[in-house]
C-alpha cells in the first residue's frame, strides 16, 4: 500500500450490532447494512452486492453520516434466504475495490469470504466474551473423600483401580496406570471452588466427562444417564449447576457418542460392571445389537482401531432416539431440571456418524442441534475438531468448534513448537518451522473469514487441554511467549478457555498426555501468584470491555515476525501486538480506520496490562518500539 492509497485500510465492516441493525434477523425481516472508510479519500460510490433471489446485483448505498473522520454508508436490506451473501464495491475514479470479509481485492472475489447473514440462528449470546475455566474432574479437588474409589475395588481390562491418596503425587505414565489411577477430584469439590472461580472471574465452565465410567478420563463411559457416584452421582451435578447459577456461571458437559467403551451397558464385552446377559456384544437379540457395528465372529468396529472403543452406528434409529431423539434422551435429559447444564462439548465430532461407506455427519448433527436448540434455545454447541472446519459451521450444526486450528496450532506454531496436530505422523514429527507473522495471520483471518460474523463471536479459543502437553511446562518457551499466548486468546474474536492450573504454573511434563493432569496445587498460595493475577486482569477486560464481545476485528500490521490486530467500538480500540522477534522493532500500526479522536489523540504510556511503553503518535499512526518477544494489549486513549 503506497501513501496515496493508504485510505484503503480505513474501509470496514463487518456483521456486528455497529454495521448490521440485527445480525440474527429472521427470515423476511429488512435491515440496514453499514460500511466506513475516511472520509479522506478518493471515493466516488459504494455499493453492496448479493445475491436477490440467486441473482447478483449490486446496489448502491447512501451516505447517511460523516463523523469523527469517517464516513459511513447504509443500504437496507430485506432478506429471504437462509443465508443472506455479500461483498462492498467500492469506485474511485481510477479503480474498482471489492471488500470482503478476507479484506480489499481489485479483482472480483469468490464466495468463500463473502459476508453472511443468518436468518433465525439461535446465537449464543452469553458466550462472546465468556472466559470458560476446562477442569478435569478427578484432579482438581476432592470434596468428599467418602466417595473415592477405592484400590482394587473393580478391574477394567485386566488391570486394577487404584487410589492416589498423596494428592501432591505426580499422575503415573498411561504403560504403568493404565487410566485407573483415581486422585478422588468430585462435583462437591468443584462446587466448594466456586468463591476461588468468582475470584479469578470465571464466567463459565466446561468439565471433562463426569459420566459413570471406568477410567480416571471418563471417555470410555458406562452409562450416559448416569453421573458417576465416585463424582457425587446425579445429585451432586445438580447442586453444583444450581450454585453455580446463582453464581453466575454457566456449565456445559463433556460426551462421546461417537463411541463407547467396551464395558458400556450397551455393549458389556467383559460383563465386568453389568450381567453377560446384558448388552450388545454377548447377546445378538439385546435391542442395542444395532448401536455397534457387528461382523463375522463377533467382531465389531471401534474408534481408530482401539480396541476398547467400539464405534456408535447411526444407521440405527433406536440408537439415534437415544441419543437426541426422543424427550427422554441424553441430550435433553441433562438440559432440563434440576441439572439444567447450559451445553454440550462432543468429543471426536469430527468422525462422528462417519464410517467408511456411511457418512451421516451432514444428516445426524442437523438433528442433535434442532434437538438441543429445542429444549434450551442458547445452549452452546462445542465440538472437537483439529482441523479446518468451517463445513461444519454455517448456523445448523456446530456453534464452535475446539479452535485448535486458528488459535492453539498457530500460537504454538508461532513460538516456535512443532505442530501438535502434525505431530501424530512419524514422517513430520519434530520438524520445527517457526511461522512468520505473515503465516499466522494468513491462517487464522482465511479462517475468521471464511465463517458468518455470528460464528466467528463463539469460536472456543484456548492454548491448553487435556489433550495437549501445557505451554508453560515447555522448557523452550520463554515467559514472555506464555504471556503473549494468552494475550491471543483473550483477544482473538470468541470466547477463551483456560485449562485448570495454568493461572496456577502447575506443573506437568511435556512427554505424555498424563503430563497435563496433574493435580491441582492447592499448597501454593495460588491467589497471591503473578500469573494468577495476571489472569485476573485479562478476564477484567475480556468480560467488562464492549470491544471483546461485540466489537470489530482487523489485523493491522504484519512483517517478519510481528503482527498486530485491533479490538474495537466507537469509543475504544486495543491493538493487541506480538513480536517472535529476536530484536527490538519498531511499528507503525495505522489510526485512521478508528476516527479522528483515535488519530490525533495521546499515545499510552503503559499496556492495559501496566507494561511501560514507548510510544508515540506520527501522521495518524502509532508508532510503536517493540523488543524482542514482547506482547502488549494497548489500549488506546
Amino acid at each position: 500500500m503506497t501513501t496515496n492509497d493508504s485510505w484503503l485500510s480505513s474501509i470496514y465492516s463487518d456483521g456486528s450490532i455497529r454495521f448490521v441493525t440485527n445480525p440474527t434477523p429472521k427470515k423476511g425481516e429488512k435491515i440496514s447494512i453499514f460500511l466506513q472508510y475516511s472520509s479522506v479519500s478518493p471515493v466516488k460510490s459504494v455499493l453492496l452486492q448479493g445475491k436477490f433471489n440467486g441473482v447478483g446485483h449490486p446496489r448502491p448505498m447512501k451516505k447517511v453520516e460523516e463523523k469523527n473522520g469517517l464516513v459511513r454508508c447504509s443500504i437496507d436490506v430485506q432478506i429471504f434466504e437462509d443465508e443472506f451473501k455479500y461483498f462492498f464495491c467500492i469506485a474511485t475514479s481510477s479503480c474498482i475495490y471489492y471488500y470482503t470479509q478476507h479484506g480489499i481485492t481489485t479483482y472480483i472475489p469468490d464466495e468463500s469470504y463473502l459476508f453472511r447473514i443468518l436468518t433465525d440462528y439461535e446465537q449464543c449470546e452469553w458466550v462472546k466474551n465468556a472466559v470458560f475455566y476446562q477442569i478435569f474432574p478427578d484432579r482438581f479437588f476432592n470434596g468428599n473423600e467418602k466417595n473415592d474409589v477405592k484400590d482394587g475395588e473393580y478391574f477394567f481390562d485386566g488391570f486394577p483401580s487404584t487410589h492416589v491418596k498423596d494428592w501432591e503425587k505426580e499422575p503415573e505414565p498411561y504403560e504403568k496406570a493404565h487410566c485407573l489411577d483415581f486422585y478422588g477430584g468430585d462435583l462437591e469439590g468443584i462446587r466448594e471452588k466456586i468463591p476461588y472461580l468468582k475470584k479469578l472471574g470465571i464466567t463459565a465452565l466446561y468439565l471433562n466427562p463426569i459420566f459413570w465410567a471406568a477410567t480416571v478420563h471418563r471417555y470410555d463411559c458406562l452409562d450416559y444417564f448416569k453421573v458417576d457416584p465416585h463424582l457425587g452421582g446425579d445429585d451432586a451435578l445438580a447442586k453444583l449447576t444450581e450454585e453455580l447459577h446463582e453464581n453466575g456461571i454457566h456449565i456445559i458437559l463433556d460426551v462421546s457418542i461417537n463411541h463407547t467403551g467396551i464395558a458400556n451397558r450397551w455393549f458389556n464385552r467383559d460383563g465386568t460392571f453389568f450381567p453377560k446377559t446384558e448388552g450388545a456384544f454377548n447377546n445378538p437379540n439385546s435391542k442395542e445389537r444395532s448401536f455397534y457395528f457387528f461382523g463375522e465372529n463377533n467382531s465389531y468396529k471401534s474408534w481408530f482401531n482401539v480396541e476398547t472403543l467400539p464405534t456408535l452406528n447411526y444407521t440405527s434409529s433406536e440408537l439415534r432416539k437415544t441419543i437426541y431423539g426422543s424427550e427422554d434422551s441424553l441430550v435433553k435429559k441433562w438440559l432440563k431440571k434440576p441439572f439444567s447444564i447450559d451445553g454440550w462439548r462432543f468429543d471426536v465430532a469430527d468422525t462422528m456418524a462417519r464410517n467408511d461407506l456411511i457418512q451421516l455427519h451432514h444428516e445426524i448433527w442437523p438433528e442433535i442441534r434442532k434437538s438441543i436448540k429445542a429444549e434450551k434455545k442458547d445452549a452452546y454447541i462445542l465440538a472437537e475438531d483439529w482441523s479446518e472446519c468451517s463445513e461444519f459451521l454455517n448456523g445448523n450444526e456446530w456453534d464452535s468448534p475446539m479452535n485448535y486450528f486458528a488459535s492453539t496450532r498457530p500460537i504454538r506454531q508461532f513460538y516456535g513448537q512443532d505442530d501438535i496436530f502434525n505431530g501424530r505422523a512419524d514422517e513430520l514429527r519434530g520438524i520445527k518451522y517457526k511461522m512468520t507473522a505473515k503465516d499466522f495471520v494468513g491462517q487464522v483471518s482465511g479462517y475468521l473469514s471464511r465463517l458468518p460474523f455470528v460464528i466467528q463471536q463463539n469460536q472456543f479459543n484456548l492454548i491448553d487441554s487435556h489433550d495437549v502437553p501445557r505451554f508453560h511446562n515447555d522448557s523452550s518457551i520463554s515467559k514472555d511467549s506464555v504471556k503473549g499466548a494468552n494475550i491471543l486468546i483473550f483477544t482473538l474474536p470468541g470466547c477463551t478457555n483456560i485449562y485448570y492450573g495454568d493461572e496456577a504454573d502447575i506443573d506437568g511434563t511435556v512427554e505424555e498426555i498424563e503430563g497435563c493432569r496433574y493435580p491441582m496445587p492447592w499448597s501454593k498460595d495460588i491467589e497471591n501468584l503473578d500469573s494468577f493475577r495476571f489472569f485476573q486482569e485479562l478476564i477484567k477486560i475480556k468480560t467488562e470491555s464492549p470491544a471483546f464481545k461485540d466489537g470489530g476485528f482487523k489485523f493491522v500490521y504484519e512483517e517478519g515476525y510481528i503482527f498486530a490486530f485491533a479490538r474495537f467500538t466507537e469509543k475504544e480500540v486495543y491493538f493487541t501486538v506480538i513480536s517472535g522477534e529476536t530484536e527490538e522493532k519498531t511499528i507503525n500500526i495505522p489510526l485512521n480506520c478508528f476516527g479522528e479522536s483515535f488519530s490525533n489523540g495521546i499515545a499510552p504510556e503503559k499496556d492495559a496490562l501496566g507494561e511501560k511503553l514507548c510510544a508515540t503518535i506520527e501522521n495518524g499512526n502509532l508508532v510503536l518500539k517493540v523488543p524482542a518477544g514482547k506482547a502488549y494489549l494497548v489500549k488506546m486513549q
